[in-house]
């Protein structure tokens, strides 16, 4: 049974990532106390809830502070047992989540008479910094709805297959920012751009006139066979590591023609040998399977 754990700052959707995983059939269990994971990965391994298709916990700032720095402890357990587990940590930036609260008009938990919103905030960074350093998939949620974080956690976290890693393609523009959730960014600024093309212009590089453009630039076709000849090279050493999730994320100037023509030939190339192989365009779409 896979055991699913949640973490990250308050506002940054922990319950909205839980409440998805509830609705594909997981036992999920909200601001577990951190003391309490050996009796549930005990219950998990007797099989008490084998009618279940997993187990989510969220574990937050609410936890007392030692319990959180304990947690490196448990999880060297977990990774001594049985149980297929992974750390899921969620962000988002601080203007967002300070936006976010102000939206609700919740009260942060950490805030009190002598700390605002912000440095509330600040002090939980600090406090989820074990489970953020042993986190298997950053999220940042900055710039996703609702409806977009579900599809991740449906896709990423609960479409992942047994050991084998995970793999998605992102497209992105550096002059909108570097995903924060990044493992590996190429630059890839230095190849034709079709945006110069007046009759390209209008379209990305999902639509076939700037495929077939691209698709005759040496330089791109270059670019393109010397980044799958690195993951290919590299990839066995992450899985190796006990990676279960690998990011990587192609950067043109807007995130329109050149890195979503190669995000889609990447993920295109890697489908053919690996299950879990997704794409997604920051500046474009939702992510989707490469079987859909």
């Amino acid at each position: 049974m896979k055991l699913v754990i949640i973490s990250g700052r308050s506002g940054s959707g922990k319950s909205t990532a839980l409440q998805a995983l509830e609705d594909l059939g997981y036992y999920c269990i909200d601001n577990l106390p951190v003391a309490m994971l050996p009796s549930l990965t005990e219950l998990i391994q007797n099989e008490a809830m084998e009618d279940k298709s997993g187990v989510a916990i969220s574990i937050d700032a609410r936890n007392t502070p030692q319990g959180l720095s304990q947690f490196p402890r448990f999880e060297e357990k977990l990774k001594a047992s049985s149980i297929q587990h992974d750390i899921i940590y969620l962000d988002a930036s601080l203007p967002t989540l300070l936006k976010r609260f102000s939206a609700t008009r919740r009260r942060h938990p950490l805030s009190d008479e002598d700390k605002g919103l912000k440095e509330a905030i600040q002090l939980e960074q600090h406090l989820l910094e074990p489970m953020a350093d042993l986190a298997d998939l950053t999220i940042d949620t900055t710039r996703l709805t609702l409806y977009e974080l579900r599809d991740v956690i449906k896709h990423r976290v609960a479409g992942r297959s047994g050991q084998q890693i995970a793999l998605l393609f992102q497209s992105f523009g550096f002059k909108h920012g570097v995903p924060m959730d990044a493992d590996l960014v190429y630059d890839v600024r230095c190849l034709p751009n079709p945006y110069w093309e007046p009759a390209l212009r209008k379209f990305t590089g999902q639509d076939p006139e700037v495929v077939h453009y691209l698709q005759g630039q040496e330089d791109v076709q270059q670019m393109r066979d010397d980044i799958i000849a690195y993951i290919e090279k590299w990839l066995p050493r992450f899985e190796a590591n006990n990676r279960s999730y690998l990011t990587v994320c192609i950067g043109c100037t807007g995130g329109q023609h050149r890195s979503v023509y190669l995000a889609e030939a990447l993920a295109g190339h890697f489908n053919q040998s690996m299950d879990n192989v997704l794409v997604k365009h920051r500046e474009l779409s939702l992510p989707r399977l490469m079987n859909d």
